[in-house]
């Protein structure tokens, strides 16, 4: 009797845990809860759970500021295995577009994906040109109304591929960088700060590192120009050990709402100009620009069979614009901006 107490006991709080955890995501996890509870100690689910509650307490942040409009919540499958949660709201009073992603995705990997992979200096041995891989991940944009609201990208990912003798290659990669229509330093300072204070706490090195990575990354080379002001940035993360990585991403993915928030807060509710609006759509045209020709997750969701192409180019801008040779006047807060776009400062020291 006693035995069958404790078995009772023991599935009525399995149903109380899975019943908070479903009030505390956006959707039923890709994986199964019960799964997860399986497998909690496990590497993939601690991960596959890091993503889900990011994407929730992202979602929860932003539909605050903005009340008025809500999150079309869409789980997805793909048949070749995996599948995700879509989080995307449209046109609200503070946000035009703001996209939170999660996807699970499992299979074997394309021909042209592990070329790109092994073009970064991953040496993947297949088994009958055949790599099963499994990736997990929450990526997210964030296009507000007003000019002087930054838009916002973050994205946190774990990859893992079995080559043919059995042995698995794992890394980590994500970052969180800011664009900006309009330079505000205490802004650029604050965005900066948050998350070299995330990174500080695993290791001093870290922050200046990824820092100079995200500059790198997000450059727009027939432009000459970056895409933001930066953030962080990094990607084949496997070392000193996967709990330590995976510490680290947890860090990072704690610090999206703090850093970014605050400054819509600040600025939603700023009055604006016609001119302003104008240069907020241009500016968004060459964000579309990077992620379109350069961004290499975009690059390796267009090379996956069975991706799913809206929530990849879901990073898109409701509105953009292109004219034909813009420039803005010299002095101008316009060309204060591409000053920085074009020579990156350092917002920390």
């Amino acid at each position: 009797g006693l035995w069958r107490r404790q078995a009772a006991l023991e599935a009525a709080q399995e149903d109380e845990e899975e019943k908070e955890l479903r009030q505390r995501f956006m959707a039923p996890p890709v994986s199964g809860l019960r799964e997860l509870r399986r497998r909690r100690r496990e590497l993939r689910s601690r991960m596959e759970l890091l993503i889900m509650e990011t994407q929730a307490e992202v979602c929860r942040a932003l539909a605050d500021l903005d009340p008025g409009a809500s999150f079309a919540v869409d789980s997805w499958e793909r048949k070749e295995g995996g599948g995700g949660i879509s989080c995307v709201l449209q046109d609200g009073e503070v946000f035009e577009k703001a996209g939170v992603n999660v996807s699970v995705v499992s299979g074997l990997l394309s021909e042209e994906a592990a070329r790109q992979m092994r073009s970064r200096g991953k040496s993947l041995k297949a088994k009958d040109g055949k790599l099963p891989f499994c990736a997990m991940g929450v990526s997210s944009v964030i296009h507000p109304k007003n000019p002087h609201v930054p838009t916002m990208h973050f994205n946190y990912r774990y990859f893992e591929i079995e080559e043919a003798d059995g042995t698995k290659q794992w890394w980590f990669g994500g970052g969180t960088d800011l664009t900006p229509t309009y330079l505000n330093e205490e802004d650029a300072i604050h965005f900066h700060k948050t998350l070299k204070e995330a990174c500080d706490k695993h290791d001093l090195k870290l922050y200046p590192k990824y820092k100079k990575w995200c500059d790198d990354y997000f450059y727009i080379k027939h432009r000459g120009e970056r895409r933001g002001i930066g953030g962080i940035f990094f990607d084949d993360m496997n070392s000193p050990s996967k709990e330590e990585v995976f510490q680290f991403v947890k860090s990072c993915a704690k610090a999206v709402v703090p850093c970014y928030i605050p400054i819509v807060k600040k600025h939603c509710r700023d009055s604006f100009t016609p001119e302003e609006k104008l240069w907020q759509q241009l500016r968004r045209g060459r964000y579309v620009e990077f992620n379109l020709v350069y961004d290499r997750g975009t690059k390796f969701g267009l090379l996956t069979p069975g991706s799913r192409i809206e929530s990849i180019l879901m990073s898109l801008p409701l509105t953009a614009r292109w004219e034909y040779m813009h420039n803005p006047p010299e002095s101008s807060k316009e060309a204060e901006i591409l000053e920085v776009l074009r020579n990156p400062k350092d917002w920390v020291h």
